[in-house]
Formats: C-alpha cells, sequence, structure tokens
C-alpha cells in the first residue's frame, strides 16, 4: 500500500508513519516515533531499520530529522510491569502522535493494532518495509533506542547494554542470573531462563 493509493482512496492528507523499537527486550523502554514525511522527500534512504546497517539508518535520520515533522514517545520498564507490553507500546504509539506539531489526517501504524488516536488510523501488517513513512518511523525509534541503552550502559556497565541493548541475548541472560536486575530490568519479563 503507498500513500498514493491511500490519497486517492479519501485520504485528507497528510500520513503520519508510527512504528516502535523494543516490545522484545528485558531490559530498558519501549520507543516509538511518528513520521511525517514531506513532499519529495528522498524516500530511498529509507527501509526498515532492521535491514539497515548503523551507517545507513544514521544518515537517514539525520535526513528525517531536518526535513520532516516527528516526535518520540517513550514506556518506562515500570510501565511495561504495570500494564504489559502491548498497553505501554500503544501508550508510547499515542505519545509519538501527541507530540508531533502537525495533525496528519491518517496515521498508518506497523503491525496489527493501532493506538487509540483522535484520528483515522490504519494497522499496515509489514508497513515498515512498505510505507515510507512507518520506515521512517522505524529508523527513528531504533536509532533513538539504542543511543538510550548506549545512555544507560555508561550507567549500568556491568550489564553490557551498549552491546545487546536489553535484549535477551545470551550474555544478558547471564548477568542477570549472576547479577540480578537492573534498574532498568522489565521485571515482569522473565529474564532468568
Amino acid at each position: 500500500m503507498t500513500q498514493l493509493e491511500l490519497f486517492a482512496d479519501g485520504c485528507p492528507g497528510p500520513i503520519c508513519g508510527i512504528d516502535e523499537a523494543g516490545r522484545g527486550p528485558l531490559a530498558g523502554p519501549v520507543t516509538a516515533a511518528a513520521v511525517v514525511l514531506p513532499p519529495g522527500f528522498p524516500e530511498g534512504l529509507l527501509d526498515d531499520s532492521k535491514a539497515l546497517s548503523r551507517a545507513a539508518r544514521e544518515r537517514a535520520l539525520a535526513v528525517i530529522v531536518e526535513r520532516a515533522a516527528w516526535s518520540l514517545g517513550w514506556a518506562w520498564p515500570a510501565e511495561i510491569d504495570s500494564m504489559n507490553i502491548l498497553k505501554a507500546t500503544m501508550l508510547a504509539m499515542r505519545r509519538a502522535f501527541l507530540g508531533l506539531r502537525i495533525r496528519p489526517g491518517m496515521v498508518l501504524v506497523d503491525g496489527n493494532r493501532t493506538p487509540d488516536l483522535p484520528c483515522a488510523r490504519r494497522a499496515v501488517v509489514g508497513g515498515d518495509a512498505i510505507v515510507p513513512a512507518i520506515m521512517a518511523a522505524s529508523i527513528v525509534a531504533k536509532v533513538a533506542r539504542d543511543r538510550a541503552m548506549e545512555r544507560y550502559d555508561r550507567l549500568y556497565p556491568a550489564y553490557g547494554y551498549a552491546r545487546h541493548k536489553g535484549y535477551p541475548t545470551v550474555e544478558h541472560r547471564e548477568l542477570c542470573r549472576r547479577l540480578g536486575p537492573s534498574p532498568i530490568q522489565r521485571l515482569s519479563f522473565n529474564y532468568s531462563r
């Protein structure tokens, strides 16, 4: 589904893409980004953030930040533990949307669910690989979360957050078993396996 097809389908425009990073980790926040791309944006820079190298993500991010409207939303480990990861993800997405300086006519969200938003919205499974605005949101969310985990690594260097970004790697699980949970651990997630 292209943005052009959505406009032809009666979309009141502009289109906002929303995606998240960090649903699966055992530690740290879940991060969402909302992005509205301007006309003429160089979409060749974009792809699913997981398909791009770190250098390519950083290059794309610089152009997105300079030329697009964008906003971040976060849900913190305590919120994830208190409400569950799905609800926390929807909260982070809503926060990202509400932080935009413009109001889009349509929001396209990567996945099969959308947060409660005050405008038209549509879930697009695999949208981070096919919808440019969602691709851009994927990049913004991933880079922001990775940078946050690198800052946490400086606070809690024994946990190796700069390397694994809180994901459930063998190393991370072993560190949690040996050291116990860090202050940014998601306590509702089973890190001992």
